[in-house]
């Protein structure tokens, strides 16, 4: 899959998620300081959120601080269904519930483990159709 992986920060968190994504055979667009310093975390958001919703890429992976500002910022772009996830459970229940397509997390408090579970639980959960019509409310 196409992904968008947008950050205000390059740290060894990024990195590790970059190289799990790698592994799983994603194809991935950078953003933000991931490739030159910029640390804007609303631009970045923004830049990266379109390309989630115009279909340049299939979903996203942001991280600012608290994961939250970044969330936020992707979530005032149409078509964008940002969710902060802290742990699997939340990541599965925001693919499950709310077709969420941009996975946000916080580089203060994720570690490098934990981000991996996130991610096998976003990749490995489908959307249940059965929430479409609460999705569409929020369209």
């Amino acid at each position: 899959m196409k992904l968008v992986v947008a950050s205000d920060t390059k740290n060894h968190v990024t990195d590790a998620v970059i190289d799990d994504l790698k592994r799983r055979d994603h194809q991935l667009t950078l953003v933000g300081d991931l490739v030159a310093k910029n640390g804007k975390w609303a631009e970045i958001a923004k830049e990266a959120a379109k390309k989630v919703s115009s279909s340049e890429v299939g979903q996203g992976i942001f991280f600012c601080w608290s994961g939250t500002g970044i969330c936020m910022a992707a979530n005032k772009i149409p078509g964008a269904r940002a969710a902060l996830c802290w742990d699997a459970e939340t990541a599965r229940l925001a693919r499950k519930w709310n077709d969420a397509n941009i996975l946000c997390m916080s580089l203060r408090f994720i570690s490098e483990t934990v981000a991996k579970e996130i991610l096998e639980a976003w990749f490995t959960t489908n959307y249940n159709e059965e929430h479409l019509d609460e999705v569409r409310k929020i369209g």
